[in-house]
């Protein structure tokens, strides 16, 4: 499974497009396609942005919810609430809308960062933020969601 890796500061232009720097480019390119999803998250005031592939079986997931109980039709229809596709323009810039713009609080300065299998678009000062936890605060994270689990609950 191939995943992305690094974190890029970038900036938004007034017409929400962000120049994708290279190498983040060259990463997209290797996940067969040109097309991506664009999402809000779940948990953060963020975006996330999935290759088509990731995203298809991610919704064969989504779609197997039985849309006739109310909570399950609730989280679909908020998980996929405002969800584009992306694609790189010849330029090489991702356009992201204004709805999500807005949604992630993106100004000018901004950072994207992998995350595995997708990579998410933060505002600068809200990722600066979230990730300025104190060391003892991050290893009592790492302890609690990585040190107690066997190797067969992480697959």
């Amino acid at each position: 499974m191939k995943n992305f890796i690094g974190t890029y500061e970038c900036k938004i232009d007034d017409k929400g497009r962000v120049k994708v720097p290279s190498s983040l480019a060259k990463q997209m390119e290797d996940f067969g396609g040109a097309t991506f999803v664009i999402k809000r998250s779940v948990f953060q005031n963020c975006l996330e942005v999935y290759p088509m592939q990731h995203w298809d079986s991610l919704m064969e997931k989504i779609n197997k919810l039985n849309r006739f109980v109310k909570k399950n039709a609730d989280f679909i229809r908020m998980f996929t609430a405002g969800v584009k596709t992306v694609e790189l323009d010849s330029a090489g810039r991702l356009q992201i809308s204004k709805d999500l713009t807005l949604f992630a609080g993106l100004k000018k300065e901004m950072v994207i960062t992998s995350a595995g299998e997708l990579f998410e678009i933060w505002d600068k000062d809200a990722y600066e933020q979230v990730i300025s936890t104190n060391e003892a605060d991050f290893a009592n994270l790492a302890e609690e969601v990585m040190g107690s689990t066997g190797s067969d609950e992480l697959n």
